[in-house]
């Protein structure tokens, strides 16, 4: 797969930068400069889509490079992946995806919840009093499903997620916070809401990318 990586002359990435630093850890076949690599991210209008595609539909290989590890999951590339899937199956173009580290599912391997049923839930609503009222919807939903749910928070929000959690479950349901994934300072800690109460730790969450998970019993 590394070989197949090095030898692509095209690719998407959600940072220009970023990807071709990502290129150079790879190694490639040829000069880094004469590797065509565009950007598609938040900002990208949904028209721009087809004009990323073209080359692709044209015969060009293509390698689509997700700043998260795992394309389509939490990821800009969602929908470009499902737009390229959906035209290569029609077209017989073959698609071949690459193994990277998500976040999400190393969170739930290091959680000790059910990896047998989950579900991904992206942001939880901003506002306070929405963010309470569907985490009550997520808690509910675990106990009777026995599914572990997980959602993400943007860094300088962690806190406030994780007042609301151990404010809103039931004390016996297991909170799991997995920040700084595949990093140095990785940390996972799983506790249920009353041990969170007890011993919930700022620096713990302090403007680090951070998975929250929760299971209900």
């Amino acid at each position: 797969m590394r070989a197949q990586a090095a030898a692509l002359g095209y690719y998407i990435g959600e940072n220009a930068k970023t990807t071709r630093a990502f290129l150079k850890k790879v190694g490639t076949t040829r000069p880094i400069q004469e590797i065509d690599v565009r950007e598609l991210n938040v900002n990208t209008p949904p028209g721009e889509i087809d004009r990323l595609l073209a080359p692709v539909l044209a015969g060009t290989d293509a390698g689509l490079v997700s700043e998260a590890g795992c394309p389509a999951v939490a990821d800009p590339g969602a929908l470009l992946v499902r737009r390229a899937v959906r035209r290569a199956h029609e077209r017989g173009v073959r698609v071949v995806p690459f193994i990277g580290p998500s976040s999400i599912l190393l969170a739930l391997m290091a959680s000790g919840m059910n990896g047998q049923s989950f579900a991904f839930n992206g942001y939880l609503p901003v506002d306070a009093g929405e963010r309470g009222k569907r985490l009550r919807e997520l808690e509910n939903l675990s106990r009777k499903a026995n599914q572990t749910q997980i959602f993400i928070e943007t860094p300088y929000c962690n806190r406030q997620m994780l007042d609301t959690l151990i404010a809103t479950c039931a004390p016996s349901t297991l909170i799991c916070v997995a920040v700084d994934l595949t990093l140095p300072g990785e940390t996972i800690v799983t506790r249920t809401a009353a041990n969170w109460k007890k011993a919930a730790a700022p620096e713990l969450l302090h403007k680090r990318p951070a998975i929250f998970l929760l299971l209900a019993s």
